[in-house]
């Protein structure tokens, strides 16, 4: 079978060279300075990716704001996973789909109430979503989930390095591989490429912020439904 290697996001991203792009916007260098601090070797590398730059490091959110919007993130996935469940949308598909999907969710789940415990009464209320039919046929629920996946591997990568609690960015970190297995799972399951990039491109805060609400998959009140037609008589 033929595999589609186009990146399935929520936008349309250039993402060539995406990893010396974030370098450059981290730390304010052009590409050739860039190139060149590379060129001493691996290493080096490695340093300019771990070490921000003075003015972001100053202007990073707390690990509670980081853990808070990923709480929010988090309880988007595991309300889409959970929504298209309960719609039968994902009792139609085929075993291993099916398998996919409801791993996926139950890991989301989970992933929640870990970082709901994590925040104590820091959590916040639960939000109301619509995905806007996104979980009620099965092609319109691959893409987005494909996309959602891909957009938390790159939240994540984007935030760990930076959180100032050395035991919450050992647990993030392992939050990240999983999270990249489910990316993987996720394309396949799509009929795309697994790994689509050589490097991951990592995403502030911001950033996953300003894309998620322009799905406006998540609602200030929940959605309400009008009735098509007559309740029947139950008495």
């Amino acid at each position: 079978m033929t595999r589609d290697t186009t990146p399935l996001t929520f936008a349309d991203i250039d993402r060539d060279e995406a990893l010396l792009e974030a370098v450059a916007a981290l730390h304010g260098e052009t590409r050739a300075a860039f190139l060149r601090r590379a060129a001493l070797g691996g290493g080096a590398v490695l340093a300019a990716l771990a070490a921000p730059s003075a003015a972001t490091a100053a202007g990073r959110l707390s690990d509670t704001d980081v853990l808070r919007f990923g709480l929010r993130f988090e309880r988007l996935q595991a309300t889409f996973y959970t929504e298209a469940d309960r719609l039968g949308t994902v009792g139609r598909m085929a075993a291993a789909k099916q398998r996919w999907a409801r791993t996926l969710g139950a890991h989301e789940r989970a992933h929640v109430r870990i970082v709901k415990q994590i925040l104590g009464d820091k959590a916040g209320p639960r939000p109301f979503f619509d995905f806007h039919g996104s979980t009620e046929s099965e092609g319109a629920f691959t893409r987005t989930a494909v996309a959602m996946e891909d957009l938390t591997v790159a939240l994540l990568t984007g935030v760990t390095p930076h959180m100032q609690d050395r035991r919450l960015s050992a647990a993030l970190f392992g939050l990240l591989t999983t999270e990249a297995r489910h990316a993987a799972w996720a394309r396949n399951i799509a009929g795309t490429t697994p790994a689509a990039n050589a490097f991951d491109d990592p995403r502030p805060v911001a950033e996953v912020r300003s894309i998620v609400d322009e799905t406006h998959f998540v609602r200030a009140r929940p959605r309400v439904r009008r009735r098509r037609h007559r309740p029947r008589f139950t008495g």
